[in-house]
């Protein structure tokens, strides 16, 4: 079961303040505008924004098994399994320490279940509802020409799904928030998944939304063509930064392909008849029906043509098994890096939204204020030492021909404006708590993406090493068994 003092997040909320962080999985001490990512500045070699593990969640899909398969409701389910792990933390002295981990225990060792893909989508859905600064990465697309031509049972594409889905679960299993969910933890265990996802839906965590004073001058104020006025210097790093390696990887997704196309034409291509004029693995293909052709010419040394020609054979192959094993992964792998950009992106736009809420509600509270003053000095008979200007002469002229000029008016006018004023200030400090911490925990959500990013693209670029490793290796090997034969050819003078 669960200790109390296990850290077991259900949501985090950014839109009341003071309101606790519910959980109903276990106990939760965390309040305020927002729960803050577990940081420390004491630790050595920690800056204050850094976030911190406490171990390690192993994720796994595997096994697609196609369901009901001879009804119209047909779908693919996969295996999904989790094991929470130590710390491995390595030492100034080179020492291994193992750390008790602090990650919920589940109710069995190695938890696992059967999920079918509107089950990972309900999880995305709501991990993103429910923890808005963190980024939660992308789902993959849904193939819609798979589902209408019916290949999405074909044992290609329930392969590269659950390749996909796999990514997506490690991914969240490397965020240090995101693996302490309960909705994450209900995922793997839970013997009851569709009656948790209607809880879920039915009880949404976190207060229950009003629509209050900062929600309606939002609401009005705010559109697509609204800025930030007072910019952060960190967070436009971080775009700039953001935008630098979105560009690289859709460069690099553009070259790589064009390689890809120009060693093997995918199926599809050479059904739809855009075969490209460069396609090395049918070049070699129709070389080696050529130099079998030769050795039924040349009597002489037709065996070690006919041994060459199937050598060609063998490196086309093997060309078409590489592309198949390492370029297409690896093409698949830069498009998925690519959309979890994008995810962080939509975390970054939603704090500069944080900041514009509270830039915007403080040039209403700015402008509520002065027409109370400009108020208060035409009672008091001093509205030319304001200091308003013609503004205010104007409005006072415009309120006299109304016959809206009198004290009376006036003085109710200025009841309703000093309410709205408190509500107002209210608003803002809750804006200004809620955009504070926002951007702490963007801060530290920044930390955590750079470390999942950089564990990608070592994973995928040493895949890719490998593959070309392993191609080159066996390549090798064929065109090294067909040299003695080649040599065994007799020239006579």
């Amino acid at each position: 079961m669960l200790g109390d003092d296990e850290d077991i997040f259900d949501s985090v909320t950014w839109e009341s303040p003071a309101a606790p962080a519910t959980d109903v999985g276990g106990p939760s001490a965390h309040i305020g505008p927002g729960y803050r990512q577990s940081t420390s500045e004491s630790d050595e070699g920690r800056g204050p924004h850094d976030p911190k593990w406490g171990g390690y969640l192993i994720t796994s899909v595997k096994d697609p098994v196609k369901e009901l398969a001879e009804t119209k409701d047909a779908y693919v389910s996969y295996l999904v399994s989790a094991k929470a792990s130590l710390v491995v933390v390595s030492t100034s002295t080179g020492c291994l320490n193992l750390l008790q981990t602090n990650l919920p225990m589940f109710s069995t060792p190695n938890p696992s279940s059967r999920r079918r893909f509107q089950d990972f989508v309900f999880l995305r859905d709501h991990l993103a509802k429910d923890f808005p600064a963190c980024v939660v990465p992308p789902l993959p697309d849904k193939h819609r020409l798979e589902y209408v031509t019916g290949d999405r049972f074909s044992p290609e594409f329930m392969e590269r799904r659950r390749l996909d889905l796999h990514r997506f679960l490690q991914r969240l299993a490397r965020h240090p928030t995101l693996q302490r969910s309960t909705l994450l933890r209900a995922f793997f265990e839970s013997t009851e998944w569709h009656v948790h996802m209607h809880q879920h839906v039915a009880h949404p965590p976190g207060p229950e939304s009003s629509t209050g004073m900062i929600d309606t001058i939002s609401d009005t104020l705010l559109n697509a063509f609204s800025r930030v006025r007072k910019p952060d210097e960190r967070f436009l790093t971080m775009r700039e930064s953001v935008d630098k390696f979105e560009e690289g990887i859709a460069i690099s997704e553009r070259l790589w392909s064009r390689v890809r196309n120009r060693t093997n034409v995918s199926e599809a291509e050479r059904d739809g008849g855009t075969v490209p004029a460069e396609d090395l693995t049918g070049d070699y293909h129709d070389l080696a029906v050529a130099v079998q052709g030769l050795g039924f010419l040349e009597s002489g040394i037709t065996d070690p043509l006919n041994h060459f020609s199937n050598t060609l054979l063998e490196f086309s192959a093997l060309l078409r098994h590489t592309t198949h094993t390492t370029s297409d992964p690896f093409l698949v792998h830069l498009h998925s890096l690519l959309t979890y950009s994008h995810a962080n992106r939509a975390v970054l736009k939603l704090r500069d939204q944080k900041q514009m809420d509270f830039e915007e509600l403080s040039d209403y509270l700015s402008g509520v204020t002065s027409e109370r003053d400009r108020l208060a000095a035409v009672i008091s008979g001093h509205a030319g030492s304001t200091g308003l200007g013609l503004g205010a002469y104007l409005k006072d002229r415009v309120d006299a021909l109304r016959g809206a000029d009198d004290d009376r008016s006036r003085v109710e006018k200025m009841r309703k404006l000093d309410g709205k004023i408190k509500e107002l200030q209210d608003a803002v400090t809750t804006a200004h708590e809620t955009s504070d911490a926002f951007s702490d925990e963007v801060l530290c959500e920044q930390t955590v993406f750079q470390y999942s990013k950089d564990a990608e693209m070592k994973e995928m670029f040493g895949n890719l090493a490998d593959g070309q490793i392993e191609f080159y290796k066996a390549a090798m090997e064929e065109w090294e068994r067909i040299i003695p034969i080649i040599q065994r050819i007799r020239v006579d003078v």
